[in-house]
Formats: C-alpha cells, sequence, structure tokens
C-alpha cells in the first residue's frame, strides 16, 4: 500500500470471527497483517457471544502478553446499547479491563426513544470513559432508535464531550441514507473509527432484513456495491479504519481474516492514490 493509508494500524473487529477467543484472534490476526484488533468484552444483545478478560486476572495478563509479543493493538472494545434502562456505572468494570489490555475506544448503539435520557447517558458514559483514557463511539443501526449516521452525529455533538464520536460503519452508514459528503463536512474530531465492509444488492427494506444482512450478509471490501472509495477519501486521514465481516458457515477462520486483510489493502490502496475529494 501507498499513500498515508498505508501508515493506519489496519485492524480486525471481533466480530469479523466472533467464534474465535481473543487469546487465539491476536495471533491470528497478526498473522494476517492486522497490527490492531477490536474484541467484544459486552453481548451486543441477549446471548450474543463474548469474553470476559478482568483487569488484574491471568486471563488479562495472558492477553496482554500475547498483544505484546505480537506487536498487537487492542483498538477498541463492544458492544453496548444505550436503551432506556441502560445506567452507565454499571459497565465501569467492562471499561477498566478494557483500560489494563490497552483499549482506546468503546462502541455503542442508541435504542433510547428519550432523547434527553439518550444524551444524557451517552454523556455520562464519556465522562465515565474519560477516567480509563478511553472515548466512545456512536454506531447508527437502521432498526435502532438512532438509525442513521447525522442523527449521531448529533447525539454526539448535544452530548458535548470531547471524547464522544460518530462511528462510520459503511454498512449502516450507506444503508441508512448517508452521503461521503456527510462526512466532509462532519467536525473531523467527530470521526475518529471506521468499521469497513461491503454489500451486495438489492439493499434490505424491513428491520428483519437488515439485522440479517448485518449479521450474516457482509462482504469483503471491494466485493459489493457500496461506495467505499468514496467515504475513505472523505473521513479524516487519522481516523482508525478496522474491518468488520463475520465469517461464512465452513470457512477456515485464518483463511477468512487472510482475505480481509488482502481485501482492505487493495481498496484503501485505492482510495489513497487518488486525489482527495475537497
Amino acid at each position: 500500500m501507498n499513500s498515508t493509508y498505508a501508515c493506519r494500524p489496519l485492524g480486525l473487529a471481533h466480530f469479523s470471527a466472533i467464534q474465535i477467543p481473543p487469546q487465539e484472534l491476536v495471533p491470528m490476526a497478526a498473522k494476517a497483517g492486522f497490527l490492531a484488533v477490536g474484541l467484544r468484552l459486552y453481548p451486543a444483545f441477549p446471548g450474543a457471544p463474548f469474553y470476559e478478560v478482568p483487569a488484574g486476572s491471568a486471563a488479562s495478563y495472558d492477553l496482554q502478553q500475547r498483544l505484546n509479543g505480537e506487536g498487537v493493538q487492542v483498538y477498541d472494545i463492544e458492544f453496548v446499547t444505550l436503551s432506556a434502562d441502560f445506567v452507565p456505572d454499571s459497565i465501569a468494570p467492562i471499561l477498566e479491563a478494557a483500560n489494563a489490555i490497552g483499549a482506546k475506544r468503546l462502541s455503542v448503539c442508541g435504542d433510547d426513544p428519550d432523547r434527553s435520557r439518550l444524551v444524557s447517558n451517552f454523556a455520562e458514559l464519556c465522562d465515565l470513559a474519560a477516567r480509563f483514557d478511553m472515548g466512545v463511539d456512536l454506531e447508527n443501526m437502521g432498526w435502532r432508535t438512532v438509525a442513521t449516521f447525522s442523527d449521531a452525529l448529533a447525539v454526539v455533538e448535544q452530548a458535548g464531550r470531547p471524547n464522544g464520536g460518530a462511528l462510520v460503519d459503511t454498512l449502516h452508514f450507506s444503508r441508512n441514507g448517508g452521503e461521503p459528503s456527510d462526512l466532509r463536512t462532519a467536525a473531523k474530531s467527530r470521526i475518529r473509527s471506521v468499521q469497513l465492509c461491503d454489500a451486495g444488492q438489492p439493499a434490505p427494506q424491513s428491520h428483519e432484513e437488515m439485522i440479517a444482512e448485518a449479521r450474516s450478509g457482509r462482504l469483503a471490501p471491494g466485493e459489493g456495491v457500496l461506495t467505499l472509495t468514496a467515504i475513505l477519501r472523505a473521513v479524516p486521514e487519522d481516523a482508525a479504519i478496522s474491518v468488520e465481516v463475520p465469517i461464512g458457515p465452513s470457512v477456515d477462520p485464518q483463511d477468512h481474516i487472510g482475505h480481509l486483510f488482502a481485501a482492505s489493502g487493495h481498496l484503501l490502496d485505492l482510495a489513497g492514490n487518488v486525489e482527495r475529494f475537497r
């Protein structure tokens, strides 16, 4: 890869191979060429897989050793839903665990119809995360209350916390009305993280179809119809980029991870070798 994009530590989102525990995922990611990983330390929904590495535990120490040995960093952890009954202090132990392994960001989604409470909880969560030297990224999802990128950005701006950001998941961004121009006009400090994937046609119409596509219908970057190069040219050059494409049935995890790295590298190279939009 050439250009400024080659200097970014490309990351692998845990959801790309969620069945692989963190201690095994790190060397697999490193073997493929990734320099960062995201980890699922909190269940995205009831019954969803996640992994516990409490601060001070043997599991945490072992993971730190593997990260250091492989030269891989943890960029973000996920995934918390800001629902009507969410209590920010309840995830303090998760943030402490994340801080112990060097994580920088927490990914969340917003699913509370009370806008004032949602903004207040996001602000409080940002304040809590700041105590652990972390930031918080709000991701839009079409079936959640915060369905569009513009709405996620509005919540972040209303909360007014310096460590708050709006996450650009290229699937959710594109499928819910986002345009590259939205990214070019947003404050650069509000876009810290990008999750990269592609998708095919037709676009889902119902919430059920959106959920199915997000969980099992993503494609490797460059293998679908999303305007990924335009999105990449529009986001800030220092935004962290990770790849999130869940593995298919009967696919070897190392082969899958290697394919994601190669596909992403090719796309980033294409995006970086053309003049950026102004």
